[in-house]
């Protein structure tokens, strides 16, 4: 564009015109130091082998392997020249979304003796071998019951959605606890709770004990069953968390439910008001039953994945009244978010 040989428009006329800094017209890439070259073969070889090395490990094995002193602004700047970034859980899942209502935390002011008083429900990451995914959780907090369950390779709003909307085809809470994340924040999220005529509690900021029964059941999670294991990619994750769910719900005892499993104490709210009843594990052994025959599973799996709420009604009949249940079945079960 630039004729630097042009008698009649001078060099500075020209890039005025074109607005255009003589700086760029006068300035020469400059080639690749033999010392970056050597770095960056250094980061590809490590970053292969391990690809949770971050800017500050790589800086140290560096100098202890070849010697070389690269401060951390140097390495940075060319490991993002190269496109590599260090696998790591994301900090801070419990960023609020920008404009959002703030509620306050009802947990401390009820009286939660019953199943449906209160819901609960947070987020935590789970490893695999070549990344990180997501699971959501909705539990009740009388009988800890989980509800529904979701898993995402990304913390966006939907696989929350979807584990909600899986959860109130069960029932519906009077009180919704969650944290200040803005997947619980959101104007789609929170519609559908008033939609639900449910009151809508959060954790205050920095209160992490709030949702006590929500971080521990993680700990039980990933202690009893992610720990013990490692997952290839989101399918093994899915099929492993199915077995450990409906094991969690039908067969697992709580010390803090006087060893009964959370569906005994969830399911038998049906049943109150009459001595003669079925049993909270009968009720179980109903439940478990039925998903046996139906090849499904107690709790609900992963939403958005052509898991459907078959609303076929088990009953066994007893000398005074009938217990129903609603099973969730697996019928065309395909993946979508993992």
């Amino acid at each position: 564009m630039v004729e630097k040989h042009n008698n009649k428009l001078s060099v500075r006329h020209q890039c005025d015109l074109l607005e255009l800094p003589r700086q760029r017209l006068y300035y020469k890439p400059l080639s690749v130091s033999d010392e970056n070259l050597c770095v960056m073969d250094f980061i590809d070889r490590r970053f292969t082998e391990r690809p949770t090395l971050g800017v500050e490990v790589m800086v140290e094995h560096i100098f202890r392997d070849m010697g070389f002193v690269v401060n951390h602004k140097r390495m940075r700047r060319l490991m993002r020249k190269m496109g590599l970034m260090a696998i790591y859980p994301k900090p801070r899942t419990s960023i609020p979304a920008a404009v959002y209502h703030k509620y306050p935390c009802l947990i401390g002011s009820l009286a939660i003796d019953r199943p449906d008083a209160v819901w609960c429900s947070d987020i935590t990451y789970i490893r695999l071998k070549g990344g990180f995914m997501y699971l959501v959780a909705v539990m009740d907090y009388h009988s800890r019951y989980v509800l529904s369950w979701s898993v995402s390779n990304s913390l966006d709003s939907l696989f929350c959605l979807d584990a909600l909307d899986e959860a109130l085809k069960l029932s519906k809470p009077q009180v919704f606890h969650s944290d200040q994340g803005r997947q619980y924040t959101s104007s789609k999220f929170t519609d559908a709770l008033n939609a639900a005529k449910a009151r809508i509690s959060m954790s205050g900021k920095g209160r992490a004990f709030d949702n006590i029964l929500v971080e521990r059941l993680w700990r039980t999670v990933k202690y009893e069953e992610i720990y013990l294991r490692q997952y290839g990619d989101g399918h093994e994750l899915i099929s492993s968390l199915e077995r450990y769910f409906d094991y969690y719900n039908n067969d697992r005892p709580h010390q803090s439910l006087d060893y009964r499993t959370p569906a005994e104490v969830y399911f038998s709210r049906t049943a109150e008001g009459s001595k003669s009843a079925l049993s909270c594990s009968s009720a179980a052994d109903m439940l478990r039953r039925a998903c046996v025959d139906a090849h499904s599973r107690s709790s609900a799996g992963p939403s958005k994945t052509g898991l459907l709420a078959d609303q076929r009604q088990v009953k066994e009949k007893t000398g005074f009244q009938s217990v129903t249940a609603t099973i969730l079945c697996n019928d065309n079960f395909g993946i979508e978010n993992g």
